[in-house]
C-alpha cells in the first residue's frame, strides 16, 4: 500500500484494513476505469470508490468513503436498493439492478449496477445511465402517442366508412333498381353512369381502406376452402362486359390444372385479379385484354402454385416506371391520374396481399405496347366441397310456398330503407321496416320472420346489441325457430365483421348494398344447407 500523508488518508487506511483492504493492482484499476466502482462493508458503508464518481456524482472519493451508501440513494429508491443489498449476501451477485443516486448539485442520475461479494466485501460496478433511461422514456411516450395516433385513425377511418358508404348505399341501390326497370335509351344512359360512377367512389374509399388497414397491420388473411373455377369465373364474365363495351377483345384461358377446391383467401384473391383486369382494361384503348389462369403441382402432393398472368395491348409503361409500379400512390405522370383517375394505390394493396399470401407479383412493360403482371400464389388443394351450386329459390326459401317471405327490416336511414324496399319488391317479399333495434325485438314478439336485415350502427339500440338480445330470447325458449339476421354495415373494417359474428349474426352484408348482393344474401342465409355456427361474410 502507498503512503500517505494526510491524517484523512491514514484514516481510510485504517478503514480498509479493518476490513480487508484491497490489493495493490486495484489501485492502477480504480483509477482508469469510467465506470464507477465501489467497495463497500457487511454494513453497507463504503469503503472505496474512484474518481468516476466526482466526475458523474460530483463528489471526491473522500466524502463518500465511510458514509452509508443508502444515504445518497433516492427516497423512493431506498427499499428496492436495501433488498438488493441484502440478497448479494445470500446470493453472492446482483445483475442489472437500477436506482438513482443523488449528485453534489442535488439533482439525481439513473445508474446500473453488478455486483458480487467476496468475503466480507461486495465489490460493485455501476454505469450512468441517465440518457438511456431518458431516451427509452422518450421512446415509450412517441409509441404511446403513435399507437393512440392509430387508434385515430382507426376510429376517424371507421367513421368516414360510415359517413361515406352510407349515402353511397342510396345511390347505387337505387340506381341498381332504376337499372332492372323498363328505361327510354337515354334515360338507361343516365342510370348507368349513376351506377358507374357509385361503384367508382366505392372503389376509392375501399382502396383507402384497405391501405390503411395494411399500413397500420391490421389486414388479416380469411383462409377458407373455395372452388377456383366458381370463384374467378363470374368475375371475369364481369371485365368481359366491360372490356366489350369498350370494343376490346377479351380471352379467358383456363390451364389443364385450374379446377378443384383450394384452401386460402378468395375474396383477397379476387380483389387482386379484379384490380389487375380494371387497370387492364381502364388502359386499353384498343386491342385486347388476356387473362391466364394455370396451377402449378410440381410437388405431386396438397400443394399447388396459383399462377395468374394478365396482359394487354393498352399504353404500357417505361422501365423506370416498371421500377416504382407497386409504390404506393404511383402513376406514370399527372397525365394519367388527369386522364384516367384513380388512387395510385391499387398495385400497391395488390402487392401486399399476394405477399402476404406467401406469393409474389411481377411486372414488365414497354411504353405503347401493352403491360404484362404475373403473380403465383401458393395453395393447399383441399376435398371437393360439393359438386355443383344448389341453392334454394329467394321466392320459397325457408318459408313457406303458400305464402310470401317474411322480412323484418331494421334501418335508421330512410334512403336505405327505400333502397331494400326496391329490391326485395319483385321478388315478392312481404317487408316489415322499423328503425331501431328495441323496435325490431318488439316486433319480432309479436309476429315470426322468415329473416332479420339488420342495420349494425342505429338509435336507441344497435344491431349488435338487438342481435344479441334475439339469439339470448332464442335460447331461453328452445321451442322458438331460429331466425336467420343478416347485418347490414358501412362499417367495412375487420373488427365489426367480428363483432357482428360474435353476436349471433349469420352473414355481414357490406354496404352499399345492391340488388344482386341483397338477394345473394337472402338465399344463402336461408339455404337450409348453410351452418350457421360458422360466421360467414356475403
Amino acid at each position: 500500500m502507498r503512503s500517505q500523508s494526510s491524517s484523512a488518508a491514514q484514516g481510510g487506511v485504517a478503514r480498509r484494513e479493518a476490513v480487508g483492504a484491497p490489493p495493490p493492482d486495484f489501485e492502477t484499476f480504480f483509477r482508469v476505469s469510467l465506470d464507477l466502482l465501489v467497495i463497500r462493508d457487511s454494513a453497507f458503508r463504503i469503503v472505496k470508490v474512484n474518481d468516476a464518481w466526482e466526475k458523474t456524482l460530483g463528489y471526491r472519493p473522500d466524502e463518500l468513503e465511510g458514509q452509508p451508501m443508502l444515504s445518497f440513494i433516492h427516497p423512493d429508491d431506498v427499499a428496492p436498493s436495501h433488498a438488493q443489498m441484502v440478497t448479494v449476501a445470500s446470493e453472492r451477485d446482483v445483475k442489472e439492478f437500477l436506482n438513482r443516486y443523488r449528485c453534489r448539485d442535488g439533482s439525481y442520475r439513473w445508474l446500473e449496477w453488478r455486483a458480487h461479494q467476496h468475503g466480507d466485501l461486495v465489490y460493485g460496478v455501476a454505469r450512468d445511465v441517465t440518457e438511456r433511461i431518458a431516451l427509452e422514456a422518450e421512446m415509450r411516450a412517441a409509441r404511446a402517442e403513435a399507437e393512440a395516433a392509430n387508434q385515430a385513425k382507426s376510429e376517424f377511418l371507421a367513421n368516414m366508412s360510415h359517413e361515406i358508404r352510407t349515402p353511397l348505399n342510396g345511390v347505387i341501390g337505387v340506381a341498381a333498381a332504376l337499372a332492372r326497370g323498363d328505361l327510354a335509351p337515354a334515360h338507361r344512359e343516365m342510370v348507368e353512369l349513376i351506377l358507374t360512377s357509385g361503384q367508382t367512389l366505392e372503389r376509392v374509399v375501399s382502396d383507402v381502406l384497405d391501405f390503411s388497414k395494411i399500413e397500420a397491420g391490421r389486414l388479416d388473411l380469411e383462409i377458407r376452402p373455395f372452388d377456383l373455377r366458381r370463384e374467378t369465373e363470374g368475375l371475369l364474365d364481369l371485365f368481359r362486359g366491360r372490356a366489350e363495351e369498350k370494343g376490346l377483345a377479351f380471352e379467358a384461358v383456363y390451364g389443364s390444372g385450374a379446377h378443384g377446391w383450394f384452401e386460402g383467401d378468395a375474396v383477397r384473391i379476387k380483389q387482386v385479379l379484379g384490380n389487375l383486369l380494371s387497370n387492364a382494361v381502364k388502359f386499353t384503348a384498343k386491342g385486347r385484354v388476356r387473362v391466364a389462369i394455370d396451377l402449378d403441382d410440381a410437388s405431386g402432393g396438397d400443394l399447388a402454385a396459383l399462377r395468374i398472368e394478365v396482359s394487354d395491348t393498352g399504353i404500357g409503361f417505361d422501365e423506370a416506371f416498371a421500377r416504382r409500379v407497386f409504390q404506393r400512390f404511383s402513376q406514370a405522370d399527372g397525365s394519367i391520374t388527369r386522364q384516367f383517375g384513380g388512387t395510385g394505390l391499387g398495385l400497391s394493396i395488390c402487392r401486399a396481399l399476394v405477399e402476404m399470401m406467401g406469393g409474389e407479383i411481377l411486372a414488365d412493360s414497354e411504353p405503347g405496347q401493352g403491360a404484362r403482371f404475373r403473380l403465383r400464389i401458393p395453395l393447399k388443394r383441399v376435398a371437393e366441397r360439393w359438386a355443383e351450386d344448389v341453392r334454394p329459390a329467394l321466392s320459397a326459401a325457408g318459408a313457406d310456398p303458400a305464402r310470401p317471405l317474411r322480412v323484418l327490416l331494421a334501418e335508421d336511414h330512410h334512403i336505405n330503407q327505400r333502397v331494400v324496399e326496391l329490391i326485395l319488391a319483385p321478388a315478392g317479399v312481404e317487408l316489415t321496416k322499423v328503425e331501431n333495434g328495441a323496435d325490431a325485438l318488439h316486433a319480432l314478439s309479436l309476429a315470426e320472420f322468415d329473416l332479420v336485415l339488420m342495420d349494425m350502427q342505429m338509435p336507441v339500440m344497435d344491431g349488435v346489441a338487438a342481435t344479441r338480445a334475439i339469439r339470448a330470447l332464442e335460447a331461453a325458449a328452445p321451442h322458438r325457430p331460429r331466425t336467420p339476421v343478416v347485418m347490414l354495415s358501412a362499417n367495412a373494417m375487420r373488427q365489426h365483421r367480428e363483432e357482428a359474428f360474435a353476436a349471433g349474426a349469420d352473414l355481414h352484408l357490406a354496404k352499399p348494398v345492391t340488388a344482386a348482393s341483397l338477394l345473394g344474401a337472402l338465399d344463402q342465409a336461408l339455404d337450409p344447407a348453410s351452418d350457421h355456427r360458422a360466421a360467414r361474410e356475403a
